[in-house]
């Protein structure tokens, strides 16, 4: 059996969708799988558009979730150059042969000419199908009008007798009738070449053995079969994957409809989570930076393997109950045959639910690091940070525990790093300023500020007895000093937020609640 050779053939658009990833995805583990090839090559047609800036969110995204290519930009390989725009003599190449076989000719027909036979052929409501008139020129003709400069373009000509057949790893056994089908263009009149040519040309001189990619490549299918065995080359296998549709919908997921997104809750929970994270750390506005770019996810703090997870459970299942997958079982599991046909709808909760998972399986030292940017771009932390800051950010994140699911949560407990808090007014109203609350914590601030050893047991002994001594409930006084010392309901165990906000800070946020709530 040949070594399996896969592709992915992005074209430099200065992004990185989340469903073109997916389908990388499904490349590269179809070849390590197989011990085969993965192969890197990009479809920069446009010459107008600079290279380096559009391919580096590309690059950058294959790089930060580990899938190494091995023949590509920056590496090469013995197939190079692996830039459609820099193999324009292969594709002339190719297409002369073409000519010279009589498998393509040059058209000389006029866009009205071919707007005519199109109504014609709508009115009669038959399939358009090239009208060929440039077959009848002769040699001579053809050289008189190539001289004179007349405009033109090369086609195929489609062999109308044949039917074209694959049988498609997914979609199983396709077919169509050539005799229904139009002679498609492969070279402009300026030489360059079309989609479907380059890419044959590309697959074959690449030795691609499978072809996997989006279900919206089936109708190119039927052309680039015929175009490979007019000039003789293998044909590669052919699978052809579902697209991944929008959140709650059944449509291709597409950055063009995003406001439309955010009226899903789970999609626009993820949408707010990136508008409060970048607005603190500098990348408000950044185009690209929403849930469709991969690049969201790392900017945001998820783990490559979260992401990973969550790409490879977009429309493959090995069974109906595992859910869970390291990139190196995937490698191992892996199989063309567990791809669903049916469209896979983009879940963000789900991309979060596998992004916990893979969160809480990481040593502390490394949610240490992974935390430690975030507080440095919004200014909480020194930059590069201190000892002592790395070694308080350590307790932080140990504190908050099951409460980092990103990297970036750690900016939710921003008050640790200030001096002054911000209340959660409606819970302030109700934990702090209720009658009796004040003087309660007045109480319970005074027997702390005579402890010479803060512990959480000497915190919570020193609680458990005022509140007994005072016939009040412990929950009561609770609520209150979590309240008054981070300003918010939620978070680590209050004991430990106390010694994280620190002794001096505690007594004067104390103060300045009872202070607040009496006035």
């Amino acid at each position: 059996m040949a070594t399996v050779r896969t592709r992915f053939a992005p074209s430099p658009t200065g992004y990185m969708h989340i469903g073109g990833m997916r389908t990388a995805l499904f490349n590269w583990l179809w070849a390590r799988h197989n011990g085969g090839t993965f192969i890197l090559r990009i479809d920069d047609t446009d010459q107008q558009r600079n290279l380096d800036e559009a391919l580096g969110p590309i690059l950058r995204a294959f790089k930060w979730l580990g899938l190494n290519w091995d023949e590509g930009p920056e590496i090469g390989g013995p197939y190079a150059p692996y830039f459609q725009s820099q193999r324009g003599e292969q594709y002339r190449t190719a297409a002369d042969r073409l000519l010279r076989e009589g498998k393509a000719y040059r058209c000389f027909e006029t866009k009205e000419q071919i707007d005519e036979d199109r109504k014609l052929a709508e009115a009669e409501k038959r399939p358009y199908l090239s009208a060929r008139r440039s077959l009848l020129l002769s040699d001579a003709e053809v050289q008189n009008l190539l001289a004179e400069g007349r405009p033109h373009v090369v086609r195929f000509l489609i062999p109308r007798d044949q039917k074209v057949v694959i049988d498609d790893h997914i979609r199983g056994r396709v077919e169509w009738d050539a005799g229904l089908m139009a002679d498609p263009v492969i070279m402009r009149g300026d030489g360059s070449p079309l989609y479907n040519f380059a890419t044959v040309i590309d697959d074959s001189q690449m030795q691609i053995t499978h072809v996997v990619r989006a279900e919206e490549h089936l109708s190119n299918t039927p052309t680039q079969v015929l175009l490979h065995q007019a000039l003789g080359n293998t044909l590669p296998e052919f699978a052809h994957i579902p697209y991944v549709a929008a959140p709650g919908g059944k449509e291709k997921l597409s950055k063009r409809k995003l406001s439309q997104y955010r009226n899903n809750a789970s999609f626009k929970k993820l949408c707010d989570k990136g508008d409060a994270v970048f607005a603190q750390i500098g990348l408000a506005g950044q185009a690209g930076l929403d849930p469709v770019m991969v690049e969201f996810y790392e900017r945001v703090g998820f783990l490559p393997a979260g992401i990973l997870n969550g790409l490879l459970r977009l429309g493959w299942s090995l069974d109906d109950k595992t859910e869970l997958f390291s990139l190196a079982d995937a490698v191992k599991l892996f199989t063309l045959d567990r791809v669903v046909k049916a469209p896979a709808g983009f879940d963000p909760d789900k991309m979060v639910s596998y992004q916990q998972h893979w969160m809480m399986q990481l040593p502390l030292a490394e949610k240490v690091a992974g935390c430690l940017p975030y507080l440095e771009k919004s200014g909480l932390i020194a930059s590069p940070p201190t000892p002592a800051n790395r070694e308080f950010v350590a307790r932080l994140v140990a504190a908050l525990g099951e409460r980092i699911r990103l990297f970036s949560d750690v900016l939710d407990v921003a008050y640790f790093f200030k001096d002054e808090i911000t209340y959660d007014e409606k819970e302030f109203a109700k934990r702090v300023a209720k009658e009796g609350v004040p003087t309660l914590l007045a109480g319970y601030r005074a027997r702390i500020a005579a402890l010479s050893d803060w512990t959480v047991e000497n915190l919570e002994a020193a609680l458990k007895s005022y509140c007994e001594e005072q016939g009040q409930s412990a929950g009561t006084l609770i609520h209150a000093l979590r309240i008054s010392t981070t300003g918010v309901p939620i978070g680590p165990g209050v004991y430990e937020c106390v010694l994280l906000v620190g002794r001096e800070r505690v007594l004067s946020r104390i103060d300045q609640a009872i202070q607040r709530a009496t006035h």
